[in-house]
């Protein structure tokens, strides 16, 4: 192994495809996660998610000795902190991954460091990283480097898309955002941005709670269409013949660690300020709950037409489609629910893109569609778009795959 350049604390659906793509361009990296089995299972030269060209960025990374995982950090002339920032019951951010993964690397941080903060954060925290550095090395102010740099990736196109984006850069002073950009542009050919710590977070914020918001009013117009007996996937094609009308497609929810969780970041802080980012929010997670009365409803019918219960097949557990990512994802939640109701009906659980799942017994997609009365469409996988159903089974299409 090279003697480590980076250090990347998460090897999680970020920070291993990160620590492949630097370790690509000849950047001894050694990653650090608290899983051993995703310590293990990197080390072999594998991954552990889904993502398309990780596994051979990864395995070539490995042979040639540029990427190495461990549990533990080392020193290093950067350190990347890309974990979990999930937020509390109250939907209050938690930077507790971040404060960890920061008070890890302190014994470990000399003069001319890098340390860059990439998980998704409420404004201010990369300030409050830098304070607690100092509060237990105070010989190291106004010698290290520290910055705020968020991914803005596609799942699903990540090793694609990290290489090829814009990234905002922004550091606690200018030498900290040059020094930032200066190690950026060894890896990243889209434009770096210049900027200060605190518009980088909230320039992260900003972007997903705009496509959080936009989401919001194509699932509104879904559950208005509805009622008034309207096309919607028909009227939003119609709509945005319009030269300035670009309206997204609703869905059963909305999902995944960003879209879903940002947000609150905002309103937490300033709620007051927030009023249609909170209503997006509530918008988005009443279309859940909308989609599995829908179900219940359904199935309501079904048995006072034909006298028994029905079997129904519900298509999708992640948070978008041909991923293999359940975090915070709609149709999960969806799924949950209708389970928590059900009497003597038989269901069919369908995630093409996953072998099994701790809690819910998965059935072939193929399978669930022969033989389900009601089929719930949660998630528009390709797999999901050329069905072919029989005459009198009930489709309930939540996100537009067979429109």
């Amino acid at each position: 192994m090279n003697s480590p350049k980076v250090v990347t604390i998460g090897l999680g659906y970020i920070g291993l495809p990160t620590s492949a793509l630097i370790a690509n361009n000849q950047i001894a990296v050694h990653g650090v996660d608290i899983s051993q089995h995703v310590v293990d299972t990197i080390n072999a030269g594998k991954i552990h998610i889904v993502e398309p060209d990780l596994d051979e960025a990864v395995a070539n990374a490995v042979k040639e000795g540029y990427l190495i995982a461990s549990t533990k950090p080392v020193s290093a002339d950067v350190y990347l902190v890309v974990v979990p920032t999930p937020f509390k019951g109250n939907h209050e951010p938690d930077i507790s991954y971040v404060q960890a993964a920061t008070e890890g690397i302190i014994p470990l941080l000399k003069e001319g460091d890098l340390y860059i903060i990439e998980s998704t954060s409420p404004v201010g925290t990369t300030e409050k990283m830098m304070q607690l550095i100092f509060s237990k090395r105070p010989e190291l102010e106004g010698k290290i480097y520290l910055a705020y740099c968020p991914e803005r990736v596609l799942p699903g196109n990540v090793m694609y898309e990290l290489v090829h984006n814009d990234r905002v850069i922004g550091g606690v002073d200018e030498e900290s955002t040059q020094k930032a950009i200066s190690f950026y542009s060894q890896f990243v050919k889209g434009e770096l941005h210049a900027t200060n710590a605190r518009t980088a977070e909230m320039c992260k914020l900003t972007e997903n709670s705009s496509r959080d918001v936009q989401i919001a009013f194509a699932n509104e117009l879904s559950l208005i269409c509805d009622k008034a007996g309207i096309n919607v996937w028909e009227l939003i094609h119609l709509a945005n013949k319009h030269p300035r009308v670009n309206i997204l497609q609703p869905g059963c929810g909305v999902g995944g660690h960003c879209i879903a969780v940002d947000p609150y970041f905002i309103t937490s802080e300033y709620p007051l300020e927030s009023r249609i980012i909170g209503q997006a929010r509530e918008v988005n997670n009443h279309k859940s709950f909308w989609c599995a009365e829908k179900i219940k409803e359904a199935k309501k019918e079904f048995k006072l037409k034909y006298s028994r219960e029905p079997k129904i097949a519900l298509m999708g557990l992640a948070f978008k489609p041909n991923i293999d990512d359940l975090r915070e994802s709609p149709a999960k939640y969806i799924v949950q629910r209708v389970l928590q109701e059900a009497n003597d009906e038989e269901y069919f659980i369908v995630e093409p893109n996953i072998h099994e799942h701790n809690i819910f017994k998965l059935t072939d997609y193929n399978d669930a569609v022969e033989k389900a009365d009601i089929i719930a469409i949660l998630v528009s996988h390709n797999q999901f778009k050329n069905m072919e159903f029989h005459e009198n089974q009930v489709i309930l299409d939540f996100c537009g795959a067979t429109n």
